[in-house]
C-alpha cells in the first residue's frame, strides 16, 4: 500500500522568521504606544486645561471675596462707632483724622462719610499712593476742599477747591435708596495724569436713636482688579477678564485698558468693542451661544478659535451679598500644551524606524547562533517560571551555549538557595520591623506627652512667679494706705470737732470766713470726706483680697505635698477669673453657685491642683461663651463633699454639653475642638496626668449634649492611705 507523499509546507529562512516578526512586533508596539499617546495626551491637555482654569477661577474668587469684603467691613465697623456714640460727625476734623488712620491699615482707595445735611468728609489715595483729605460743607460755591497732609495726618495746604453736592452722586442717593448696604455703579474719574476707576461700598448711617445721618462710603480701585490677574499663573499662558453682565470690561490680565474716551471722558469699554481680538471674539461667541452675558448662570466651558489657534475657555458667575454680579472668564491657547505632544510624537517616529532597522540587524545576527539549545533552555526557563526548579542544561557544541549552560546550571542552584533563605530574611525581616515600629510608636508617644508637660510646667510656673512678684509689689502700698486710713479718719474728726467748737463759740463769724463757709458748703465736706474714707477702706480691703488671692494661687511652683484648703484654691481661681464671668455683649453673667461641704485640710500639690481647676472652669467658661443667648442664666456649679477618705469635687456648667463621639478624647494629647490659636490640647490631658498620676485619684466626665457638662475630680485626703 503506498503511502500519500506529504504536502511540502512552505518554508522561510531563519533570517526572516526572526527578523519580520520582531521587527514588525516592535515597530507595530511602538507606533500603538504613539498613536495612543497622542490621543491621551490630547485628552490629558484638555484635562490639564479645565483644572488649570478651575484652580485660575478658583484664586480669582477668592481673592475677589477677599479683596471686595473689606470696604464693607471698615463701612460696618465706621457705622457702629458712629451710633455708639464713638465718633462724632459733625467734628469732621477728628473725623478726617480717624480715616487718615484707617487709610494706613486697609488696601483701599477712599474712606468718607456724606450727611443729610450736605456736608462730608473722607480721606482718599486717588493716586494710589498718596493720602489727601477730602472736606467740604453743605453749600457751594467752592465748598469742596482736597487738602494735603503730612506724615501725622495734620493738614499742610489746599490742592483744590470746586462745587460739591452730596446728593448729586450715586454713590451717596443709591445705598440712602436701599436703606442696606449695597456696591454703587462703576464711576471714573478724569485726572490730568491718571484715571480713577472705582466702585464704593454705600452703608446707610444712623445715630443712637436710630435717625438717619447720612452714609458712608468706601471705595476700591478696579484697576487693582487688572494688576492682581497680571501676576495669576495663567497670565504667562493665556488671558483672564472679568465682565460685567452688561458686558463691559471691568479688568484683564493684559495691558490694555479696560477704558475708552468718549468726548474726553473715560468710559468702560464693552468687551465686544475690545482692540484685543481674542476677548473681542470670546464677546462674541457668548452672545451667540449663550444668547447674552445675563444668560449664563452656571459655570460654562466651551472652545474657540481664532486664525487657527484653538482656546479652551471658561466663564464663572461671580456674586457677592451687595449686589455684585460679574463674570470671570478664562482663556488658554491649547498650544501651550500641545507643543511637547508635537515634539513627542516626532520622537516616536524616529524610535520606529531605529527600531524596525535595529530589530532587522539583531534577528539576522542571532539567527546564526540560536538554533536548539536555545529551544532547551527556552523549556528549561519555562519549567522554572512554573515552580520546577529542579533543571538542568545539557552541553551544546557551541561553546558559548555551554558557558551559558554552566551559568543556568549555577543559576538554578544560587536560586533554590536564594528562596530558601529569601523566605527566611523575611519572616525575620517582618518580625523585626514590627517590634521596631512599636517601639518607636510607644518612644514617639511618650515624647510628645513629656514636652507637652514641660512647656505647660515652665509656662505655668512662670505665670506663678510673675503672678507673686505683682501681688508682692502691690501689697505693700496698699497695706501702708490701708494702714494710714485709720489715722487719716482720726485726724478728720478731730478737724471737724475743732471746727464745730469754734462755730459754737463765735456764732458770728467775721463776714468774710461766713462767704468763705457757704462758698465751700462745710456741712457737705463733712458728709463727704467720712463717705470718701469709707470708700478708700473698702476699696484698699477689695485689693487686699485680691492680692491674698493672687498670692495663694501664686502656689504653682511647690514642688512638695501640703495640706492645703481646697475651697481657698478654688475661690482664689474663681477670683483671678472674675473678668470672664462677667456680663458681656453675647452673654449675661455666668452665675456661680457654691455647694461647698466641710472638707478637711487635703494633701496635694497646690500649684498644680489649683491648675487642674482653672483648666476646668476656663473650658466651662468656653463652653458657656459659645451657647447662643437664651432665656436660661448661664450657671457654674461648684460642689465639694468628703467621700469616706477622699475628697470629690465637682464642677459643673449647664452649657450645651458635648457630644457621645467627643467624650472619649478628650484627655487624649492634642486633641481639641477649639479653633487653631485657641488651644493646644494638652490642658485637659495634663489634668488628667496631674490627678491620676500624681494625686493617686480620679477624673471623670459626664456630659449630655443640651445639658452641659460636669468633671469630678476625686483625691484622697492623705497620699499616705493610698500608699499605705
Amino acid at each position: 500500500m503506498k503511502h500519500r507523499p506529504c504536502q511540502p509546507i512552505k518554508s522561510f529562512p531563519l533570517q526572516w522568521v526572526l527578523i519580520l516578526p520582531f521587527a514588525l512586533q516592535i515597530f507595530g508596539a511602538v507606533g500603538l504606544v504613539g498613536y495612543l499617546s497622542f490621543k491621551n495626551g490630547q485628552k490629558a491637555v484638555s484635562h490639564l486645561a479645565d483644572r488649570l482654569m478651575d484652580r485660575t477661577s478658583t484664586m480669582v474668587s477668592q481673592h475677589l471675596e477677599d479683596y471686595l469684603s473689606v470696604p464693607h467691613q471698615i463701612a460696618q465697623i465706621n457705622a457702629d462707632a458712629i451710633q455708639m456714640g464713638l465718633l462724632n460727625v459733625r467734628d469732621r476734623e477728628t473725623v478726617g483724622r480717624y480715616f487718615w488712620h484707617q487709610m494706613q491699615a486697609y488696601e483701599v482707595s477712599y474712606i468718607g462719610i456724606g450727611l443729610t445735611t450736605g456736608e462730608g468728609v473722607g480721606a482718599a489715595r486717588y493716586d494710589g499712593v498718596t493720602i489727601t483729605l477730602d472736606d467740604w460743607s453743605a453749600k457751594p460755591p467752592n465748598n469742596w476742599y482736597s487738602y494735603a497732609l503730612n506724615d501725622r495726618g495734620d493738614r499742610t495746604e489746599v490742592l483744590e477747591t470746586l462745587d460739591w453736592n452730596n446728593f448729586e452722586e450715586t454713590w451717596y442717593t443709591e445705598p440712602i435708596k436701599a436703606g442696606q448696604p449695597i456696591w454703587s455703579p462703576i464711576y471714573t474719574i478724569n485726572y490730568p495724569d491718571r484715571i480713577y476707576i472705582a466702585t464704593s461700598a454705600g452703608r446707610p448711617i444712623y445715630d443712637a436713636q436710630n435717625r438717619l445721618l447720612g452714609m458712608v462710603s468706601i471705595d476700591v480701585s478696579l484697576l487693582k482688579l487688572s494688576d492682581f490677574l497680571r501676576s495669576s499663573e495663567v497670565s504667562e499662558k493665556g488671558q483672564v477678564f472679568i465682565l460685567e453682565r452688561s458686558g463691559a470690561l471691568i479688568a484683564n490680565s493684559g495691558f490694555q485698558r479696560p477704558f475708552r474716551f468718549v468726548n474726553g471722558e473715560a468710559q468702560l469699554l464693552q468687551a465686544i468693542e475690545s482692540n484685543d481680538p481674542i476677548i473681542q471674539g470670546i464677546a462674541q461667541q457668548i452672545q451667540e451661544e449663550f444668547k447674552g452675558f445675563q444668560a449664563i448662570t452656571q459655570t460654562q466651558k466651551f472652545r474657540f478659535q481664532w486664525q487657527g489657534e484653538r482656546y479652551y475657555v471658561q466663564i464663572t458667575p461671580w456674586r457677592d451679598n451687595y449686589g455684585l454680579d460679574w463674570l470671570l472668564v478664562i482663556n488658554v491657547p491649547e498650544s501651550t500644551f500641545m507643543a511637547e505632544i508635537v515634539a513627542n510624537n516626532r520622537t516616536t517616529v524616529g524610535l520606529c524606524l531605529v527600531a524596525l532597522v535595529v530589530a532587522a540587524l539583531m534577528g539576522w545576527w542571532t539567527s546564526r547562533w540560536i538554533m536548539r539549545p536555545i529551544r532547551r533552555l527556552n523549556h528549561a526557563s519555562q519549567a522554572m517560571a512554573a515552580g520546577e526548579l529542579d533543571q538542568a542544561i545539557e552541553p551544546s557544541r557551541i561553546q558559548e551555549f555551554n558557558s551559558l549552560a554552566d551559568s543556568f546550571n549555577y543559576m538554578v542552584s544560587q536560586l533554590r538557595e536564594s528562596f530558601v533563605a529569601l523566605e527566611e530574611s523575611n519572616v525575620e525581616l517582618e518580625n523585626r520591623v514590627e517590634q521596631r515600629t512599636i517601639e518607636l510608636k510607644n518612644t514617639l508617644s511618650e515624647l510628645q506627652k513629656t514636652q507637652a508637660q514641660v512647656i505647660q510646667s515652665e509656662k505655668m510656673s512662670s505665670l506663678g512667679q510673675l503672678v507673686a512678684g505683682v501681688a508682692h509689689e502691690i501689697n505693700n502700698p496698699v497695706n501702708f494706705i490701708h494702714g494710714n486710713l485709720s489715722h487719716l479718719d482720726g485726724y478728720t474728726q478731730d478737724l471737724v470737732r475743732m471746727l464745730q467748737l469754734y462755730q459754737r463759740l463765735h456764732p458770728d463769724n467775721d463776714p468774710q470766713i461766713q462767704a468763705l463757709a457757704e462758698e465751700l458748703d462745710l456741712e457737705f465736706l463733712i458728709e463727704d470726706v467720712e463717705k470718701i474714707l469709707t470708700s478708700m477702706k473698702m476699696g484698699t480691703d477689695r485689693i487686699r483680697t485680691i492680692v491674698l488671692s493672687l498670692r495663694n494661687f501664686s502656689r504653682m511652683d511647690e514642688a512638695e505635698f501640703k495640706a492645703v484648703d481646697i475651697h481657698e484654691g478654688i475661690e482664689s481661681t474663681l477670683l483671678i477669673l472674675q473678668h470672664r464671668l462677667k456680663a458681656r455683649v453675647e452673654r449675661p453673667a455666668i452665675e456661680v453657685i457654691r455647694e461647698y461641704g466641710e472638707l478637711p485640710l487635703v494633701e496635694c500639690y497646690p500649684g498644680q491642683f489649683n491648675q487642674v481647676i482653672m483648666n476646668i472652669i476656663v473650658n466651662a467658661i468656653d463652653a458657656l461663651d459659645e451657647m447662643p443667648v437664651t432665656d436660661c442664666a448661664s450657671q457654674l456649679t461648684i460642689r465639694t463633699v468628703t467621700n469616706g477618705e477622699w475628697a470629690e469635687i465637682a464642677i459643673a456648667d449647664n452649657g450645651p454639653g458635648m457630644p457621645e463621639s467627643i467624650k472619649p478624647y478628650i484627655f487624649n494629647p492634642f486633641f481639641t475642638t477649639k479653633p487653631i490659636g485657641k488651644g493646644t490640647g494638652m490642658g485637659m490631658a495634663i489634668s488628667h496626668q496631674i490627678i491620676t498620676e500624681k494625686h493617686h485619684g480620679k477624673l471623670e466626665c459626664f456630659s449630655t449634649p443640651g445639658e452641659g457638662t460636669e468633671f469630678v475630680i476625686q483625691i484622697p485626703l492623705k497620699q499616705e492611705n493610698v500608699k499605705d
